[in-house]
């Protein structure tokens, strides 16, 4: 059975961000984006570093709603024009075709282990800390792996041992100090390269970050155009954590989400002018911005196409520009909200007013 990333998603109502460029401050209105990456300095981008001293892949393959069946020949041509960063999940349901995909890879020499930069994430049911290892050896051995470069709480929400769907039932409180604790062991190990979180807040990071040892070397979270994080942005370039991007283009198909980023008249107008499609725009501006992407895609035209950001930049007067968008965070991940039986009583609790 298939834990998705969403579900039950809604929209909400649009307010607007003004992106200030180059400002060292934020307001709730003003946006600084401190170490945004001018054009003059954005010509390749291909890595950013962590506070590791790993290099992470600046685009990723995101394999969310590949279903098997069509996400080997995927990963195949994704691998074979150049990405060399995987990011997965046994809650997608289909990591062993990616194991089988992988497998055919190196025996081939194609691409080497060492050449990749591969993603999971542990899953709510396994929060508790004794299962914390478990979960991280099940994914080695599905994948047919000795470690993986990055492991990450998928959700700050805790579900019953064993369970996989959204029924807030199966919702327990978290104790993420002590899951993160574990997630330290398997830093320490060495089976897991470097250890993150996926969808944390401001206010959730910044909780973590009072107790962990570790400093997370990744948030993994929604950001594009539409809905450009700020002061998420800010927090984590201050405490040296890396954003990476998944729905880097805003998650165009999933049910649910009707704005549609990749028609926006900025990123149209963008688009035209420098001879690119409205997806490579919105890909480029989340490098020049700093962080990492993850764009989705089975077809291998566009798998291509989403890996052609290198080699040009957004100019200065065009980046601007997106300080012009409204914004929404498209993936509010209602499911997660109850009133009696979730942590999370509200979507203002859940994103601790992000929204």
């Amino acid at each position: 059975m298939v834990m998705w990333h969403f579900a039950f998603v809604r929209v909400l109502q649009s307010t607007t961000t003004t992106v200030t460029p180059l400002l060292p401050f934020i307001s709730s209105r003003k946006v600084s984006f401190s170490r945004k990456i001018s054009s003059k300095m954005a010509q390749d981008l291909r890595y950013f570093q962590l506070n590791t001293g790993a290099k992470i892949p600046s685009v990723g393959l995101g394999t969310w709603q590949a279903a098997p069946g069509v996400v080997s020949q995927a990963l195949e041509t994704a691998i074979k024009i150049g990405y060399r960063h995987i990011d997965c999940s046994p809650g997608y349901g289909n990591e062993k075709e990616i194991a089988d995909t992988l497998k055919k890879l190196f025996d081939e020499g194609v691409v080497k282990r060492e050449e990749l930069f591969i993603t999971n994430k542990l899953w709510c049911c396994d929060h508790d800390p004794e299962d914390v290892p478990v979960a991280l050896e099940r994914v080695l051995e599905g994948l047919q792996l000795d470690y993986v470069d990055l492991y990450l709480i998928h959700w700050p929400l805790k579900m019953k041992k064993g369970y996989i769907g959204f029924d807030p039932h199966n919702f327990l409180p978290t104790d993420i100090p002590a899951t993160w604790k574990a997630m330290e062991a398997l830093y320490d190990s060495g089976k897991a390269r470097a250890i993150g979180v996926s969808n944390f807040t401001v206010k959730k990071l910044g909780d973590l970050l009072e107790t962990a040892r570790v400093v997370p070397a990744v948030n993994q979270v929604e950001l594009h155009p539409v809905w450009q994080q700020p002061k998420l942005r800010e927090f984590c370039n201050a405490n040296g954590v890396h954003l990476s991007a998944f729905a880097p283009m805003g998650s165009p198909g999933t049910a649910g989400v009707q704005t549609e980023v990749l028609k926006h008249p900025v990123l149209v107008s963008i688009a035209e002018k420098l001879g690119k499609t409205p997806g490579q725009v919105a890909l480029r501006w989340g490098l020049q911005m700093g962080n990492s992407v993850l764009p989705k895609s089975t077809n291998p035209s566009r798998i291509k196409e989403n890996f052609d950001v290198f080699d040009w930049s957004i100019p200065d007067d065009l980046l601007a520009k997106f300080s012009e968008i409204k914004q929404e965070r498209l993936l509010v991940c209602d499911w997660a909200v109850h009133e009696t039986l979730s942590q999370y009583k509200s979507l203002e609790e859940l994103w601790d007013g992000e929204i």
